[in-house]
């Protein structure tokens, strides 16, 4: 393709998930209320590890930047969403195309490293309960959060820094409701197969890898409990039946869609639609509220916001 005429690509057309105005009535609705009660919970307990001083621990700050992370990770993608739903024609422009992808992979890669700083700070609690506050200091717990996201940000950096100057022949349809790199790519004009195989190495095996690490290290957590205490088994299984819904509800939809070199449109949409909206929602239900000390500084915070109103 040396030579060529390269169209410029001003802007993309998204195909979006269908064209039937009683699904997208219907969608319209359910993502609506998802993501508005997905965002009000998140933030609800970034709010609360803010302001109690008894949640100023390194688990419930991890808590917090994971509630941050799926605040951000769903408002990059839904608002716009939801917003193309009714519109006929669905389109992004070029450059917004490339912001929305960087910030996705951000947060992607980011969130991978805190579920594995996360899966090390119960390792610490679990294991070695005397020394946990030696151990996970303030110090280390803030050199882990600047690791979380620089590692989010060089993720990101290096999936696009191959994209952004390809050459563009005119398509520039793309068959999802957001923009993502397995679809984007598909619009250049030379052969992708190269490009396909980095998105696979780069996004797939690092997903996949972090996932089997946060599987052997659960195991081997369980392993150690049980070796020390039998009658601890259930209470270390119950602390980390959560961390490992979470794992699978974020990792699968990405192990599949990065990993995966054949796109299935209706599949991949699906599991988008997962990632984006229906984990960010369920993570402050089965990651956080179902904890006691979580619930009561939310009670207590709403008591103060009562008294507070009960002044006037």
């Amino acid at each position: 393709m040396e030579g060529g005429n390269y169209s410029v690509v001003p802007e993309i057309v998204l195909v979006g998930l269908t064209s039937s105005w009683e699904m997208q009535l219907v969608l319209f609705l359910v993502f609506s209320m998802f993501y508005v009660a997905g965002t009000l919970g998140n933030l609800l307990i970034v709010l609360t590890v803010i302001s109690d001083s008894h949640l100023h621990s390194p688990m419930y700050v991890l808590l917090a930047n994971l509630s941050f992370i799926d605040m951000w990770i769903s408002s990059i993608i839904v608002p716009k969403m939801i917003s193309d739903i009714f519109k006929e024609r669905k389109v992004i422009s070029f450059q917004g195309c490339i912001a929305q992808m960087f910030f996705i992979h951000v947060i992607g890669g980011a969130e991978m490293v805190l579920l594995v700083v996360m899966a090390l700070d119960r390792y610490v609690a679990i294991c070695k309960p005397l020394h946990y506050l030696t151990i996970m200091n303030f110090r280390t717990c803030a050199l882990l959060l600047v690791a979380v996201w620089t590692i989010g940000i060089i993720h990101s950096l290096a999936q696009l820094a191959f994209v952004v100057n390809l050459p563009f022949c005119g398509p520039n349809e793309v068959d999802s409701f957001f923009c993502d790199l397995p679809r984007f790519i598909r619009l250049v004009c030379i052969v992708i197969h190269r490009l396909e195989l980095i998105v696979i190495v780069n996004s797939g095996f690092i997903s996949l890898g972090t996932f089997f690490i946060l599987i052997v290290s659960y195991i081997f957590i369980l392993v150690t409990v049980w070796h020390h205490s039998s009658s601890g088994l259930s209470k270390a299984l119950s602390t980390l039946s959560a961390h490992i819904t979470v794992v699978v509800l974020f990792f699968g939809p990405c192990i599949f869609v990065y990993s995966w070199p054949f796109i299935t449109v209706p599949v991949d949409k699906f599991l988008a639609i997962f990632d984006v909206i229906i984990t960010p929602f369920l993570n402050p239900a089965i990651y956080t509220f179902r904890n006691k000390e979580m619930k009561v500084a939310i009670r207590r915070i709403f008591n103060q916001v009562l008294n507070f109103w009960k002044l006037f």
